[in-house]
């Protein structure tokens, strides 16, 4: 699959670049796994002298050897004596940079915890030292949510306030999303579409298996994620496990009742037969994976929410494949595709919602996105979108089915709301499979 947006992200990195010639910079690039992090330095560093070192969990001494064999492929450096510790390593490139600017890559940063963690430390000192007389972009990538954002973010953590730059790659944009489908198959399908964007959520690893595959349209996807050595199958144990730790099967025991509609915590804690606040907190402040959602106009620090998981593919993965690992570990795919057959509009309903309202969003003509339901959790509209300087208002059902619309109905529900925004020009609507 050939290489797709990041026009931003690069313009970001160029700039940066250009900083670092005359002062040195540090820039912490995070994203969650699959995203695409990788290619897109390496692509912002193309035709520039640079170097690409992955810090693998293994002893310090092999990994520095490794990174001097790449160094001595990039760079011309003279190297004296023998560099065993990635701080005399560190040492001599930001000595180097003074002399020949450079880019230095190094991805998932985090895996130092193990290596050796006073490499953080060591690094700070030596940066603080150097860094006004050298000229190096040094670009610390990382994949680990957590670990990534104590390293940085962490004042007790010795490089917090170091970094000059931060980057978090994003998941493709729906636009994006959309003319990828057109340039691999331009006769797609309005459900295909959603689909594409339900079980991807635009991770671009995601969506280059699909593509590579030919597994384009929604029958083929399905198949795709579930059948016999798919990526797919482990991936939601693969991109949680090590952020999770020891706790992880508490937590993936929450995310799959959240994928299955589970979305409060007294749901949850009456299922679980366990308090759950400090995980749902975790999950939500120091993972990212999951997010409150409020009905607009609720009072800040209103108790009336609920939970979501974020990222499309894991909310597809812990409701079909988590869910169901009892078949999936005895390589029964068929049973598990009848159950997402069976499920899948049901399934499908809030992420068209959830389409919609990512599309308005990156519309940039609102001031006001969001849903909307009343403390007896009844009236639920789907989308308000508010202009508050052109005066206008936005309200709309999201409906697979266009035929269960009823205006009238929708009128009914927000009879309430519009006594908040007298004088606003008012737009009903539904929005339908044949809107995408």
């Amino acid at each position: 699959m050939k290489f797709y947006n990041r026009e931003k992200e690069l313009d970001f990195l160029k700039v940066i670049r250009n900083k670092s010639l005359k002062i040195a910079q540090m820039t912490v690039v995070t994203g969650r796994r699959r995203i695409g992090k990788t290619l897109l330095l390496r692509k912002s560093t193309q035709g520039e002298k640079s170097a690409y070192l992955f810090v693998a969990k293994k002893s310090e001494t092999l990994l520095v050897e490794e990174f001097l064999q790449t160094i001595n492929e990039n760079f011309n450096i003279p190297i004296y004596g023998q560099i065993k510790s990635f701080s005399a390593l560190f040492r001599m490139l930001m000595d180097w940079s003074i002399q020949e600017p450079f880019t230095l890559i190094l991805d998932e940063f985090q895996e130092f915890y193990t290596v050796n963690p006073s490499v953080y430390s060591e690094m700070q000192a030596i940066w603080d030292e150097k860094k006004s007389v050298a000229k190096i972009n040094l670009i610390l990538c990382g994949s680990i949510y957590s670990l990534m954002n104590k390293i940085f973010e962490s004042q007790k953590e010795p490089l917090f306030g170091r970094a000059t730059a931060r980057l978090q790659v994003r998941p493709f944009e729906l636009d994006i999303l959309k003319k990828i489908l057109l340039d691999y198959q331009p006769n797609f399908e309005k459900k295909d579409l959603l689909s594409f964007y339900a079980f991807t959520g635009g991770v671009a690893k995601y969506v280059e298996q699909f593509v590579d595959s030919g597994a384009l349209d929604q029958t083929s996807m399905i198949s795709m994620i579930l059948q016999e050595n798919s990526l797919f199958i482990q991936e939601g144990k693969n991109v949680l496990i090590e952020e999770f730790g020891r706790d992880y099967s508490t937590y993936f025991s929450i995310l799959s009742l959240i994928a299955s509609s589970k979305t409060s915590r007294p749901e949850i804690e009456s299922i679980l037969e366990m308090s759950v606040g400090g995980f749902l907190d975790k999950l939500e402040n120091q993972f990212g994976i999951i997010k409150k959602v409020r009905p607009l106009f609720s009072k800040p620090g209103s108790r009336k929410f609920k939970y979501r998981i974020e990222d499309n593919f894991l909310n597809f993965w812990f409701r079909f494949i988590y869910k169901n690992q009892s078949a999936i570990e005895i390589e029964n795919f068929d049973y598990v595709k009848k159950i997402v057959d069976r499920d899948i509009s049901s399934y499908l309903g809030p992420v068209l919602e959830k389409y919609f309202l990512q599309k308005l969003k990156e519309s940039k003509a609102y001031s006001t996105i969001g849903s909307y339901w009343d403390g007896k959790s009844e009236n639920e509209i789907d989308i308000i979108a508010i202009n508050e300087l052109e005066q206008t208002l936005f309200i709309a059902e999201a409906k697979l089915n266009r035929e269960k619309y009823s205006e009238d109905l929708l009128r009914k529900k927000a009879k309430n709301i519009l006594q908040k925004f007298k004088g606003y020009s008012v737009e009903f609507a539904c929005l339908s499979l044949s809107d995408l």
